[in-house]
């Protein structure tokens, strides 16, 4: 009598190991998106202690972080898209940053400049108080690099509202802006699939 549960004994053993291994690997191997931030972001026209009313150029820097040690990442066209406000009232304009590739734990500074296409939109962000808020976003698709194979294709679709001090300057100079997602949608269903996994081994543990 005692061999038949001992054997499945074995079985639950075993499919416990092969589920704890399979749960392990893919926590490991999984993509994980590259970090976006704002690291620099000057508007020489809201300078008050510089005349340069008639430069409306927007300079900035978009950092990228690719932050795991076992995947590349390669990157389509990364498309920053600019306007004068958290609520995007007007569209200052594109900036285009050609596709990449990104290796193992590496960051990307990209540089660039645009010249706003409604000027006076520019100078209408300036609040009250001198200092102005602008939104920035990015689109683009990547692709992860895990071993010897490439994944799909997955978007990316992240933005950021970046304070500017009455020097034009980003107000945390030293601070980058995180750029973010506004729905946590994918990170909900994660955990959702979690939890199901560790419910069913549990469940095999537990089982006579």
């Amino acid at each position: 009598m005692a061999e038949p549960r001992s054997c499945c004994s074995a079985c639950t053993t075993i499919v416990l190991s092969l589920g704890l291994t399979s749960l392990f690997l893919w926590l490991s191997l999984r993509p994980d998106k590259p970090k976006c931030s704002i690291q620099y972001f000057y508007v020489p026209s809201l300078n008050k202690t510089l005349d340069s009313s008639q430069n409306t150029s927007l300079n900035f820097m978009v950092r990228l972080d690719n932050p795991k040690k076992d995947q590349g990442i390669y990157y389509d066209d990364v498309r920053l898209s600019f306007f004068n406000s958290s609520s995007r009232t007007h569209f200052l304009g594109n900036y285009t940053i050609p596709r990449f590739y990104q290796g193992h734990k590496k960051k990307a500074k990209k540089w660039g400049k645009i010249q706003p296409l409604d000027k006076e939109a520019v100078l209408r962000a300036v609040l009250p108080n001198g200092s102005a808020v602008f939104r920035v976003d990015l689109d683009t698709e990547v692709r992860y690099k895990i071993v010897f194979w490439k994944t799909k294709r997955h978007k990316i679709q992240v933005g950021a509202d970046v304070e500017v001090n009455d020097q034009g300057e980003k107000a945390k100079k030293k601070k980058g802006v995180k750029m973010r997602k506004s729905s946590s949608s994918r990170g909900s269903c994660l955990c959702v699939s979690v939890v199901v996994l560790i419910d069913l081994l549990l469940f095999l543990m537990i089982s006579p």
